[in-house]
Formats: C-alpha cells, structure tokens, sequence
C-alpha cells in the first residue's frame, strides 16, 4: 500500500515552507499561513490586465498545468464557486479533455464484443456520479483549454509558464496536477521495441489495444494493480497470457501471501500462467525484419516468447519542470501543506504528483489513486475560493475490478480502506466472498473485502478511519464474512 514515509508533525510542515516570496498582483494568498478570501487580496482579473498590458493576451488568473482525473474534478469545483468563466485556463499534453483515467487499464482493454469503454463515455466526473464534462462542457463554461501544449519552464518570481509550442502564460494563482510518469525499462535491454507497451494515457492504452487485436501471446510484467487488471483484460481476447513479476506474490504491497494465493489460483483458473520470484534480463528483438519484441529473457536464462509485452512496474511523479517548487525526497513529488499549498504562495499542487500530510497516521505519504487525485483537487480549489481553513483528512481507499467483460465466469471487485499494519485475520473462503483484517495493538487499522455488498462496502471506511478496539479471538472465529463484518460494527458501537 503506502510506500515508506518520513513521519512529521503538521508543525514540521508548516515550519518547513519558505515564506520569504510576497504574493504578486492576482494571487490569492499573502502567505502560506494567513488565508483570506481571494476577493479581499486581489485586484479584479480587469485590474490585473492592465497591470500586466506587456502580456496583455497571456493572462490567465487561475491555471491548471495538467489534464487527468484531478484536472478534471478541479474544473468542476471552479465552475461550482462561479469564477471558472473566463478566468481559469487547463494546460495539458493530452489531446483530450480529462478523463477517468482507470478505464484504461479496466474496461478500455476489452475486445470489440464485450463492449469496451470509449470517450467520451468516461470523461470526469462520472466516475463519482457527476456530470460528463466533455469538450462542449468546457467551451460553455468558458474555460480555456490548451491540449497537446505541456508545459516546458516556470519562472516563479515573474509568475509565467512557458510551453512546448512557445506559449507564455501568466498566472494569478496556479495548480500542478501532472500525475505520474509510468516507469520504464531502459532501452538498452529493449524497453522501446515496438510491441512494447506502457498505459498511461489514452493514445498508450489505443496502441495497446492495436496490438492485442493482431497479438497470439501477451507478457504483462508486473504483479500490481496495473499488470493485474491488463492481465484479466488480455484473457478477454483469449490470448496466451503470462504474468511476470520479482515479488513473492501479486500485489506485495497490499495482499497477504494468503489473500494473493486466492487472487492466483482465480487468475489460473482463467488460463493466466504467473511466474513470480522471476527477475527480466532483457526483451528480445524479432529476427525476422520487423524488430518487434518476439521474448522475454529472465535472470536465470529462460525465455518466455512474446509478441506483446506490457511494462507495469509502477510509476513515478511528474514533476517536470517544477522541481524549484520544492520536492519531498522522501516518498517523492512535490511537497504540500494540508490545504495543498507550496513553498511558493499562490502555488498549489494536488493528485498523484503531491507529498501531503495524510492526517490520520500523522505521515507525510504520496498516493496514486483516482480517489485522492478527485477528492484533493476538490479541496485545494475550496480552499483557494473560499475561507475554508480545514486541513486535508484524507483516509487511504484502494479498489479494482477485473473480469467484468460479458460472459466472464465470474466478476471480481475488491476495495481496502485503511492501514495494511500489524497481524491479519482472514474470513472467507473466497467463494463467494473475503475479508481481511489488520489488527495493530488491539485496534482494527484496515480491511479489505473481497465481493461485497454495497452495505458492507459502505462500512468499510467508517471502520477504517474510527479504529475500534476489536476481539481478534472473536473475529477469528467468525465462520462467514457477513458475521466477521457484524462483529466489527459492534466494536463501532461499543467504542461510541
């Protein structure tokens, strides 16, 4: 789940941000400690034209560098607060408006026959139930949006970007949400053969789906969130399909060996042959002309052929250009108080590419997930807006869903919210469903629930942010999971 972390006190954090940058004309903030309403410490975006005449076309009073899922739910937020008309601009390398980004890797995968995802279908923010904002959605609400352009250079004292085709922008008050990069293999032992896949956008995952279309065997490498959820889609296609991964079992990070061994009996059951504990000297060129990837060499000598090969090793944050900004060396990205600010007033950063204080463990932590990246836009945009002084809580929440292509045999959506700390408890044989405990001192840290309903799914995060004292004897000798589930409500209760 998380990564390692540097542990500090929201003090610390506070205490660390430079404050020796005064605030320019159009930015919403007089430092990083005294909040006021923008209104009240900004001249109007009229006033700020002609304070700036020498960029009089390039001003912008709120920008978003960035086009993914916090993007997306951050525009939302402007034009719910009424000040997006003409006033904010979004940056993006993409082509597109943004997305949810996790269909990529779920439902965008599936064959021609199992209905698979396509734009504009899951434009932010259906995810979460909201509205489609497609590209029409930002032309009425009158943001400007700015595609395939990323951003190249920040100069912070002048207030400007600087883009790939040239563009300066000058910005009141501005927003990094880049996301992350996907990890790749170094081109010396092949990771840029064609046939040679990495998602992370839409123009990788149509790639992808070219080659699956004309593939005989797939090699997904990675045994996380990623290269599970690629692997449950290639068995849509009926392709000869082998995961690779160094760890002991899928998911490390997350699942017990216990909980993984369910997950890859499920996986081999569906045809999905897993070589774990293997390490990848090298993928392998055709010789037959076209220079594609024909194999995969492991540590030990052994080939796997291939035709495909899918590059899932996780990811690192895109900072770019905005390394000045200020980075946490720690767990990476870019560092962050409680209301998303910077080092730099009038700077913010959310979603993926942010090391924030995640409150409840009392840890600065980095999380890549849509969850995160919806729900600290939506905040760091109140903040900015309005008088809300409330620091970010956020309490971690993973999922995936695998095998919901039609006519799977068999449907699978687990979610986890909490701490993966301390021992475990396990109910459930899997059929139809389990659940996991995390047990640290007496006091319930985390589950994960494995076929849930939504009733269950719905006391998951309750349970995970409360902490309840709970009777491990008692939980272990629970016989089905809806009865380790009602154990753990009456500990909700008891602790009131």
């Amino acid at each position: 789940m998380p990564s390692s972390v540097r542990r500090l006190t929201m003090a610390a954090i506070t205490n660390s941000l430079s404050l020796k940058h005064t605030l320019s004309i159009g930015s919403p903030q007089t430092n990083l400690l005294t909040r006021t309403r923008p209104s009240s410490t900004s001249l109007s975006f009229r006033t700020f034209h002609r304070c700036y005449a020498s960029y009089a076309n390039e001003n912008r009073e709120y920008v978003i560098v960035g086009g993914g899922n916090a993007a997306g739910y951050a525009a939302r937020t402007f034009v719910e607060h009424g000040v997006a008309d003409g006033r904010l601009c979004i940056v993006t390398k993409e082509g597109v408006a943004p997305y949810e980004r996790p269909a990529l890797t779920k439902a965008y995968l599936f064959p021609p026959d199992k209905k698979p995802a396509r734009l504009p279908g899951f434009h932010t923010c259906v995810g979460s139930g909201g509205e489609r904002q497609t590209p029409e959605w930002y032309k009425e609400k009158g943001i400007e949006m700015l595609y395939e352009d990323p951003v190249e250079n920040i100069d912070t004292e002048k207030q400007t970007l600087t883009t790939s085709s040239g563009k300066l922008l000058k910005y009141g008050s501005l927003i990094i949400a880049t996301g992350c990069t996907a990890s790749r293999f170094p081109d010396k032992i092949g990771g840029n053969l064609p046939g040679v896949h990495y998602v992370r956008d839409v123009a990788d995952a149509d790639a992808l789906v070219s080659s699956l279309e004309k593939t005989k065997k797939v090699v997904v490498v990675g045994g996380g969130y990623i290269g599970m959820e690629i692997a449950a889609a290639a068995v849509a296609w009926k392709l000869d399909t082998t995961i690779i991964f160094p760890e002991d079992h899928l998911l490390q990070r997350l699942f017990t060996p216990s909980l993984a061994r369910r997950y890859e009996e499920l996986y081999q059951k569906n045809g999905v042959k897993i070589l774990k504990g293997a390490s990848i000297k090298s993928l392998e060129a055709s010789s037959n002309g076209n220079g594609g990837v024909a194999s995969v060499k492991l540590g030990d000598g052994s080939i796997v052929e291939a035709d495909t090969v899918i590059i899932g090793i996780g990811a690192k944050p895109a900072v770019g250009p905005f390394e000045r900004v200020g980075l946490n060396t720690d767990v990476g990205g870019i560092q962050v108080d409680g209301l998303f600010r910077t080092s730099i007033p009038g700077i913010f950063a959310v979603g993926d590419v942010a090391a924030f204080p995640l409150k409840i463990y009392s840890r600065i932590s980095r999380v890549e997930h849509v969850d995160h990246a919806r729900r600290s836009a939506q905040h760091c945009v109140k903040a900015l807006l309005s008088a809300q002084t409330n620091t970010y809580d956020y309490l971690p929440y993973f999922y995936s869903r695998v095998f919901e292509y039609e006519g799977s045999p068999r449907k699978v959506w687990w979610q986890f919210f909490g701490d993966n700390v301390g021992e475990t408890v396990e109910i459930g044989n899997f059929d139809p469903k389990i659940a996991t405990f995390w047990i640290e001192s007496g006091k319930l840290k985390g589950v994960l629930v494995e076929s849930g309903s939504p009733e269950e799914f719905q006391l998951l995060p309750e349970l995970a942010r409360r902490q309840p004292p709970i009777d491990k004897a008692k939980l272990q000798n629970a016989t089905s999971v809806e009865e380790a589930l009602d154990i753990a409500r009456e500990s909700l209760q008891a602790a009131v």
